[in-house]
């Protein structure tokens, strides 16, 4: 971990993150477990290495809560259970995603299903499930994870720009409860999982020849952005997209 700026209010505060233990997610996890907040979250796989890394670093250790976010019924049962145990849910990060690629021709019915209930279904149902208990503590933070479109993957984009147009319905819902809802939309972010599976020396040029700032974005370059959201530092910021990319500038 880097030295990263400090949001007072995030001390205590219960943190909720879906694929919090890699990824992205993990890098967050721990930014908001640095902070002194409580974190619980949901993950599919184990984890058993990134947990070992974060016990007894900081002054909570994280909640893990293995779940398949497409079991929306075990999805909010995970949000209550992390409720009990840290006191409510100040935070809602909704991080998981799927991004494998697919084209027009090759998806199938069942296919597209299967990525709108990963990628889109579970936002609307965890703020849903959380969205009583932050009323009941007089406000909170829901920040859901976006994207910009790109043509190798239809169904995942699709679903990410539903996620821009549900914040922006639901921050006018429930503004009236002092609830933020904003999206969150990283550039090409180089978790362990892109550098696998997606990543080559040809497209990463590409790449770095449109943004404007000269360095690949790693999931670390995240964490502030996530935590000014999460914090009363951005108290009347809702409805609103964040794009951290570097400058992706496109032209042609």
């Amino acid at each position: 971990m880097k030295n990263y700026a400090i949001f007072k209010d995030l001390e205590d505060a219960s943190v909720f993150i879906t694929g919090g233990g890699s990824g992205i997610g993990a890098s967050l996890t721990e930014g908001f477990l640095a902070q002194g907040a409580k974190v619980a979250f949901v993950q599919r796989s184990d984890c058993d290495k990134f947990l070992e890394a974060v016990s007894s670093k900081y002054k909570y250790n994280p909640l893990f809560i293995k779940c398949d976010i497409t079991d929306i019924d075990a999805l909010k049962s995970s949000i209550l259970d992390a409720s009990k145990v840290n006191g409510g849910i100040n935070v809602l990060i909704n991080n998981a995603a799927n991004d494998s690629r697919h084209t027009l021709a090759e998806m199938t019915t069942e296919e597209w299903d299967q990525s709108i209930n990963i990628n889109l279904r579970p936002h609307f149902f965890s703020a849903q499930a959380v969205a009583p208990l932050m009323k009941a503590q007089g406000g909170g933070s829901i920040i859901n994870f976006s994207s910009f479109g790109d043509a190798s993957y239809p169904s995942y984009i699709a679903s990410k720009a539903g996620i821009r147009g549900l914040t922006r319905s639901l921050a006018r819902e429930l503004g009236h409860y002092n609830i933020r809802v904003n999206s969150f939309i990283p550039g090409w972010v180089l978790t362990e999982k892109q550098l696998k599976l997606w990543t080559n020396e040809k497209d990463l040029a590409i790449h770095m020849e449109k943004q404007c700032l000269k360095e690949h974005l790693m999931p670390d370059d995240l964490i502030d952005s996530a935590l000014f959201l999460a914090s009363n530092a951005s108290r009347m910021i809702t409805g609103q997209a964040l794009v951290i990319d570097g400058g992706v500038v496109v032209t042609g």
